[in-house]
C-alpha cells in the first residue's frame, strides 16, 4: 500500500476530495460579499473545475473504459457533463463578476457539476472500485496528482467541449489496438 504522509493516493478518493472542495467553494460563493471576494473564490474554483475535468478525461475515464461494467454509458454521460460545466464557466467568465449574467453562468456550472458529481459517485467511481485493484487505483492517483500539478491554474489545457461519442470511440480504439496480439493474461491484462 502506497502511503505518503498517511494518505493513500487512490484516484477514486482523490476525485471525491475534489468533489468536496467543489461543494465547499460553491457554498462560499453564497456567503461572499462584493466582487473582490467573489473573484477570489471563483477564479481558483473555475480553474480547478477545468483541471479536474481534464484529469478525469486523461487518466480516469480511459481506465474506466478498460475495466468498468457499465463504462461506456458512464463515460458518455460524464463527458457531456464536463461540457455543460465548461459552458457554465465560460458564460460566467464573459461577464463582470457578481453581475446577474455572471451568476447565471456560475449557477449553470454549479448545477451541472452537482448532477455530475452525484452520478459519478454513485456509478463510475463505484464501478471502478469494484473492478480495479487498489494498486491500480493508487498508480492512477499518483498520475492524477501529477496531472493536476503540471496543469495548475488550467495551464496548457484544451478546455474546449469534447464530442462524447468521439471521445469514447477514440479510447475504445486505443484499447483495441493495445490488446491486439495480446493474450490478455497475467499482470498486463486491462492495462
Amino acid at each position: 500500500m502506497t502511503v505518503s504522509a498517511g494518505v493513500i493516493h487512490d484516484i477514486t478518493q482523490l476525485i471525491l476530495d475534489d468533489h468536496d472542495k467543489f461543494r465547499r467553494e460553491f457554498a462560499a460563493l453564497d456567503d461572499a460579499k462584493g466582487a473582490e471576494q467573489l473573484r477570489a473564490i471563483w477564479e481558483p474554483l473555475a480553474e480547478l473545475l477545468e483541471v479536474h475535468a481534464a484529469a478525469e478525461e486523461t487518466i480516469f475515464y480511459p481506465q474506466l473504459l478498460r475495466r468498468g461494467d457499465d463504462a461506456e454509458d458512464e463515460t458518455l454521460d460524464a463527458i457531456g457533463d464536463h461540457n455543460d460545466i465548461r459552458d457554465g464557466v465560460r458564460t460566467a467568465d464573459q461577464h463582470p463578476v457578481g453581475s446577474p449574467l455572471w451568476w447565471e453562468g456560475v449557477r449553470a456550472a454549479r448545477t451541472a457539476n452537482s448532477e455530475h458529481m452525484a452520478e459519478e459517485e454513485d456509478d463510475a467511481l463505484a464501478d471502478f472500485r469494484r473492478n480495479a485493484p487498489l494498486s491500480v487505483r493508487e498508480e492512477l492517483g499518483r498520475k492524477f496528482l501529477d496531472f493536476k500539478t503540471d496543469h495548475a491554474g488550467a495551464r496548457d489545457l484544451d478546455t474546449s467541449d469534447k464530442d462524447p461519442q468521439r471521445y469514447v470511440s477514440s479510447i475504445e480504439a486505443r484499447i483495441s489496438s493495445d490488446n491486439a496480439g495480446s493474450l490478455g493474461i497475467g499482470s498486463l491484462k486491462g492495462r
